[in-house]
């Protein structure tokens, strides 16, 4: 059903930025151009030469990278912006021309044969300079089929070596994507997909396009792109690896790390329900789901968390069950009795059905108390001051009781909650290990008063628990939850 080979073209750094309110450094270009290329993408989009100085300054600086895939600029039907791509020593140009009558007349005011003539000029002084070219048509799904076919036929003849059909605003179904591509078989180069998620279809019409022809399919980190989004490249590899068992050449045990790479530097948050990369994807509260998987991990998860590069999660609530307790409760090294791990129990119910979110160290604390175990904290607050102004950098200092030595610190950071962790950091000195994985608000009651619920996860070495802090102050909250988790990483039973 599917071509023998199939290509990942990646428009990230292209289509992703034009997420609105998305605006990425180079550096942080040639971190994500690096990334996708020990993934294995076949093409990477680093942007379009003409926008800037600094978007040139990326496309140029991930060209001259050494990087296995083809380096590409997307260029309009103007030379000036091939002449810019040139100067950026990349690969190829991805040459995006309008073709409906939509786009040409009231956007361009030009009609279909100045867009022939305009795309073979181009096409031809792109190929003399030595470039691939992929002519890609925009809006094509709203254009003439038979207009489409021409200009695409014309332009190989001109020397394009491939082509790409795009459903600019993500309005195709997949019936409608498999029949264009059978349509488009008789033109003799690379066919690619270029879809929109706008009607959430985006994978799916990736997916058809190959059923229909296309070898190639452009995608999307985390989906991102403008409005609803691209393709995601997680969802468009697994799904052709997984539910069609047609292998993609690409290194998905890193796909959850550039997957968080990406929202990282575009500062994009992951749906919690995100198919493949959400937090909730391998996450269990459920006891009887819980309990199934202990038995067999593919009663709940159609693939292994592993596959990735995921750990599996459970997580407690007043879903939790027995099993969720029982286990948790022997990898923080406890031994309770029955009687024991139902009073356990029914306390973490107790919290959930207060809207409470039950983290490790929540759990910890609780088991704790039922089994009497007393454990003196090896950090303590004693003291924390910041200071904040308008044009200042904001100031930290901070005194803590760690192992019954006071120590006194301060420390600088782009906002207050940033300098009171810096300064936390620096008086833990010989605690390097502690890494901080996650940072998050979780929850703002409301009011003068409100109270602010922050969640971190915090790991050393291979283990990983969350902590919440909850206070009417931001920033208390946050160091509250860091000194939680550290003393929760910290004891041992």
């Amino acid at each position: 059903m599917l071509p023998e080979n199939v290509y990942v073209f990646d428009t990230t750094l292209r289509d992703g930025e034009q997420s609105p309110g998305v605006s990425l450094t180079w550096e942080d270009k040639l971190q994500i151009a690096e990334m996708l290329d020990t993934v294995g993408v076949d093409v990477i989009e680093a942007g379009s030469a003409i926008t800037s100085e600094g978007e040139r300054k990326g496309i140029k600086a991930i060209a001259g990278a050494g990087l296995r895939a083809e380096i590409c600029s997307f260029a309009r039907a103007v030379t000036g912006d091939v002449d810019a791509a040139l100067d950026c020593d990349v690969d190829s140009i991805n040459l995006v021309v309008p073709v409906s009558d939509l786009h040409l007349e009231r956007k361009l005011k030009k009609d279909r044969e100045y867009m022939i003539e305009k795309t073979v000029e181009v096409v031809d002084y792109a190929k003399s300079h030595g470039l691939i070219i992929e002519l890609s048509g925009e809006d094509a799904s709203r254009a003439d089929m038979e207009f489409v076919k021409r200009l695409f036929t014309t332009a190989v003849e001109a020397g394009a070596d491939r082509i790409c059909f795009c459903d600019t605003v993500g309005v195709m179904l997949p019936e409608r994507v498999i029949e264009v591509f059978q349509e488009l078989k008789s033109i003799p180069v690379r066919r690619s997909m270029h879809a929109h998620n706008d009607f959430g279809l985006a994978t799916a019409n990736g997916i058809a396009a190959l059923r229909g022809g296309a070898e190639c399919v452009h995608v999307t980190v985390n989906g991102i792109g403008e409005r609803a989004g691209n393709a995601p490249l997680e969802e468009f590899v697994m799904i052709t690896e997984s539910l069609y068992g047609h292998p993609v050449h690409i290194v998905k045990e890193e796909l959850y790390h550039l997957s968080k790479l990406v929202s990282r530097l575009t500062k994009l948050p992951i749906a919690h329900n995100k198919a493949i990369i959400g937090e909730n994807v391998f996450t269990h509260e459920s006891g009887i789901h819980v309990h199934a998987i202990m038995s067999d991990v593919t009663s709940y998860e159609p693939i292994l968390p592993e596959t990735i590069g995921r750990q599996r999660r459970i997580v407690f609530g007043k879903h939790t069950g027995r099993s969720s307790i029982h286990q948790a409760l022997a990898e923080l090294d406890f031994t309770a009795t029955d009687e024991e791990e139902d009073e356990i129990l029914r306390r973490v119910k107790e919290l959930g059905d207060k809207g409470v979110r039950v983290t490790d160290a929540d759990l910890q604390a609780i088991t704790e108390t039922v089994l009497g175990v007393s454990k003196k904290p090896k950090v303590q607050l004693l003291d924390l001051a910041v200071v904040a102004g308008k044009t200042a950098m904001p100031t930290a200092s901070i005194r803590l009781m760690i192992d019954d030595k006071e120590i006194v610190e301060a420390g600088t950071g782009n906002g207050p909650v940033d300098a009171a962790i810096s300064a936390l950091r620096k008086a833990m000195r010989g605690m390097e290990d502690i890494q901080l994985v996650e940072y998050h608000v979780d929850a703002v009651t409301g009011g003068t008063s409100a109270l602010v619920e922050v969640i971190i996860k915090l790991s050393r070495e291979d283990r990983i628990i969350t902590a919440r802090g909850a206070h009417s102050d931001i920033i208390m909250a946050s160091v509250e939850a860091f000194i939680d988790g550290v003393n929760r990483l910290y004891s041992n039973h």
